[in-house]
């Protein structure tokens, strides 16, 4: 276990915001982390439980404990001649995941290459990207409840998975602790390409493949986001709004080349860039805050910005969307402070 007083959080946050936590607190195993939790310390104080720090915005220091995990290991945990289930730690690298299981031919989450973060928070944040979501391959998640200490395994259905959103994310329920996740990955991969500009990106390719995908979506990321090592940001900073079908096509009346993806039940979804973009905001800065030249969702660090200018910027452009279209976007990034 690792325990720091005054702790740096710059490398902590992928925004890098130069912020301090009172407490940092790091364990390495289920037994560790059932001694923090039953603490008394631990209870009084304020605490937050963080990833990779690639959703989250410090507005200022944190004057409590920031608790991350170390727990790693991927293993196999079933296997059946059609699939694999594996148990993986909730501290590995999201990424690192992708690349283990495309190297030995099991599909299902080529689709979600390079997307930053830790296993733990992936099954938290429901992650997706072109056309795929964590929420397809979870069949089980392992925690701890906060309050009562007491470990859990939720079923994919008990995890209440919706677009960006879970059981985990509910500040409603009771607050739990991610150690473990489940994934079940195909040893036939069935390949879903025909989202976004993917298959134009896989045409470059001989084949379509596992490798091929993985290779297809890491390049087009990297030709649209920033890497945050170079440019400090998290990720898209907004998720895309889904609106009744009959007020999209109110809108589009008005502006006809207003995208949109299906959302079901009479819903559709609104790329959040596109209508941040018509805004006027994409490519511009304000001060140490920009909005990134090549997409509008993703805002950045620029040298030096703190997290509240970087709130006020996300707030001007949500305020700005909101008078134009009539459409609340809301921030995916969780603010802490």
């Amino acid at each position: 276990m690792r325990i720091e007083e005054n702790y740096s959080l710059e490398k902590h946050n992928t925004f890098h915001l130069p912020v301090k936590t009172r407490w940092f607190m790091e364990y390495a195993s289920e037994e560790e982390l059932g001694r923090i939790l039953r603490d008394e310390y631990f209870q009084e104080c304020l605490s937050l439980h963080i990833g990779g720090g690639s959703n989250l915005l410090f507005i200022n220091d944190f004057n409590g404990i920031i608790l991350h995990s170390q727990i790693k290991g991927i293993s196999v945990a079933e296997e059946t001649d059609d699939s694999v289930l594996l148990r993986i730690g909730a501290a590995e690298k999201w990424d690192d995941v992708v690349a283990y299981a495309v190297s030995k031919g099991w599909g299902g989450i080529e689709n979600l290459s390079l997307i930053p973060g830790e296993a733990g928070a992936a099954a938290i944040q429901n992650i997706g990207a072109y056309g795929a979501e964590i929420k397809d391959v979870i069949e089980a998640v392992e925690a701890y409840n906060q309050l009562s200490f007491e470990k859990r395994t939720f079923t994919n259905e008990e995890c209440l998975y919706g677009y960006r959103s879970s059981y985990f994310k509910n500040e409603h329920n009771d607050p739990y602790i991610v150690t473990y996740i489940y994934i079940r990955l195909s040893k036939r991969p069935q390949f879903s390409v025909g989202y976004g500009n993917l298959k134009e990106e896989l045409a470059k390719y001989p084949e379509v493949t596992l490798q091929a995908v993985r290779d297809a979506v890491i390049s087009i990321r990297r030709q649209k986001l920033p890497d945050p090592d170079e440019l400090g940001n998290a990720g898209s900073f907004f998720i895309n709004p889904v609106v009744p079908a009959a007020q999209y096509e109110k809108l589009k009346e008005q502006y006809p080349e207003m995208p949109s993806y299906p959302a079901g039940e009479g819903k559709v979804k609104v790329p959040a860039g596109w209508l941040i973009e018509q805004c006027g905001f994409k490519g511009k800065s304000h001060g140490p805050v920009g909005v990134y030249e090549k997409q509008a969702l993703i805002l950045v660090n620029l040298g030096d910005a703190r997290g509240h200018e970087i709130a006020l910027v996300a707030e001007s452009i949500r305020t700005a969307v909101n008078d134009r279209f009539g459409i609340e976007i809301m921030p995916e990034v969780k603010y802490v402070g």
